[in-house]
């Protein structure tokens, strides 16, 4: 059995470098992400994950953020997601997931950041690839799943 977690919120944009919205549910299609969000495609970033408790830092500084302020897809309570090695596989609603990054480098203030002062994105979100295609939904559970000897 591997760690437990849930989704909290589902989340797309129409832009790059904008807040998601919470949509409740969603597609995850191999080799592109999440379906109707403007972070997919066939590239190893599909799909961005950021943990509750990392959004819940950031809001103890004072800062009015919530669900898919970081322009975060999946937004997940339970689980140190930045700790996770990359290649670790995650079971993400019915889908299948592999993490791909951690972090991200940004070069340039994004609109989240001057919005929000800060942003957790490049210090604690992951990003993961779709290897089996399923949905995902708020309340789901995510697992991530112990490595094959």
């Amino acid at each position: 059995m591997g760690t437990r977690g849930t989704v909290v919120a589902v989340c797309t944009s129409e832009r790059k470098g904008t807040p998601k919205r919470d949509v409740g549910h969603g597609q995850l299609r191999i080799d592109w992400g999440l379906v109707g969000d403007a972070h997919a495609g066939p590239w190893h970033r599909q799909v961005s994950l950021l943990a509750w408790e990392s959004i819940e830092k950031m809001r103890a500084k004072g800062l009015n953020v919530r669900a898919g302020s970081f322009a975060e897809n999946i937004t997940t309570r339970g689980i140190e997601l930045h700790t996770l090695p990359v290649g670790t596989r995650l079971r993400l609603g019915t889908a299948l997931v592999e993490v791909t990054q951690i972090g991200k480098i940004c070069h340039d203030r994004c609109a989240i950041y001057y919005q929000a002062g800060d942003c957790v994105m490049p210090r604690e979100g992951i990003f993961v690839r779709i290897v089996e295609p399923g949905e995902v939904r708020v309340g789901d559970e995510v697992e991530v799943l112990e490595e094959e000897a």
